[in-house]
């Protein structure tokens, strides 16, 4: 209880900025769609976002070490701010994509900013209870941002004010703590080899988890209002993903260490391309079956990202923890990108099942090259532990390397 009364702060601040970064992907996409933007230009925000999302993580921990911590969290907090503030001052498609680039730094830079503070803060003994409530707050926090649209007026400057203010809200709990401020941890070396020469399929998998994310995201309310969902009953489609997918942690979890992770993978991602065709199919069965498929997406795709980090992991010693890490979240970046824009571009000239046609195409490959990998070498006989690895900054290998080695 101490612990978590010393961490307060910490995790209040985490449970605002989710709420206010988390419901800009939707809330924009809402906005674009009523201000005629196209599915392309929709896309295109998703993208600049994890666009944004990648410098943060690349730069925070440098300027961490420049100006210490508090000002850091100041000063990505505060463009976060100003690009949801300017979102109805210029209302134009690449505007908002540079303002997104903006609240995607914004991500990035906090979050590294707070596992920083924690690493700083924990020890051995209380590594597992810490990260099992950052992991509750941040999940928690995911949770309601996507219900948080549907309260919210899409393109209404009063909208994007309620969220700046959370955004801004978030800089109390932490700056005016009266901890003191932890040493700077160094900058984790970025490496994406190191990811592909301990496992290419590790590599895929966090590819095609970014496929299945970044584009249900961000691109997930048009969906939505293409199969006739209302704004509140899409806050309920985003959310009824998010929780299927926190649900799946733990029965994810204990297939990932009782049975040959490549396998696990693999079928996990035979489940996500069934639950594609059937989230697609179930589009015309009304709102019932709407919300429970994207439970189901949820649940098959949400684990791929952690069960193929620990994959690559049993590969890893453990002074690479920290670098793998990053090198995971690198690929996952590139896919994150990427995935928004194509999934607009097909959704435009197929319709909106086109969306869980890519991402179930993207599961189809990564069955083939998993099956192809199980070929080249066995598997690990000891393995790390299964840990729900957030896709939050480059420094989360600091929070959960050691977790993995401990029997």
């Amino acid at each position: 209880m101490r612990l978590l009364i010393s961490l307060a702060a910490l995790l209040l601040s985490v449970l605002l900025l989710q709420l206010s970064s988390g419901g800009v992907g939707p809330l924009d996409a809402l906005s674009g769609l009523a201000l005629d933007f196209t599915r392309q230009e929709i896309g295109m925000l998703g993208s600049a976002h994890f666009f944004g999302f990648f410098i943060g993580c690349w730069w925070a921990p440098r300027l961490m070490g420049s100006v210490g911590h508090s000002r850091a969290f100041a000063a990505f907090t505060a463009s976060g701010a100003i690009g949801l503030l300017a979102h109805m001052m210029v209302v134009d498609p690449y505007a908002w994509a540079l303002m997104r680039v903006a609240s995607g730094l914004c991500v990035a830079g906090c979050y590294t900013v707070i596992e920083a503070w924690l690493q700083a803060k924990v020890t051995n003994e209380t590594r597992g209870r810490t990260m099992a409530v950052y992991r509750v707050v941040d999940m928690t926090g995911s949770l309601f941002a996507q219900m948080i649209i549907s309260v919210l007026t899409p393109a209404h400057y009063i909208s994007y004010n309620m969220l700046a203010i959370l955004c801004c809200a978030a800089l109390l709990p932490l700056t005016l703590t009266t901890a003191q401020q932890p040493e700077t941890p160094s900058a984790p070396r970025l490496r994406p080899r190191l990811a592909v020469d301990r496992s290419p399929l590790a590599a895929a998998g966090v590819v095609v988890a970014a496929l299945s994310s970044a584009s249900f995201r961000m691109v997930g309310p048009v969906y939505g209002q293409d199969v006739g969902l209302t704004t509140g009953q899409i806050a309920w489609f985003l959310s009824a993903f998010v929780l299927g997918g926190a649900l799946a942690q733990y029965p994810a979890g204990w297939l990932a260490d009782k049975y040959d992770r490549r396998w696990v993978l693999i079928w996990l991602s035979a489940a996500a391309m069934g639950s594609c065709a059937v989230t697609v199919w179930a589009s015309g069965l009304g709102t019932t079956g709407i919300m429970l498929t994207a439970g189901l997406f949820g649940m098959t795709t949400f684990p791929i990202y952690s069960v193929a980090s620990a994959h690559a992991h049993d590969f890893a010693s453990a002074d690479e923890r920290v670098e793998l890490s990053a090198a995971l979240m690198f690929f996952f970046a590139l896919g994150a990108i990427a995935a928004p824009y194509v999934a607009s571009a097909l959704i435009t000239t197929y319709g909106p099942g086109a969306l869980f046609g890519m991402i179930a195409v993207g599961h189809g490959v990564l069955i083939l090259f998993g099956l192809t990998r199980m070929r080249a070498r066995p598997t690990r006989k000891k393995r790390t532990r299964y840990i729900y690895a957030p896709r939050t900054s480059f420094l989360i290998g600091r929070l959960i390397g050691r977790s993995r080695d401990r029997d």
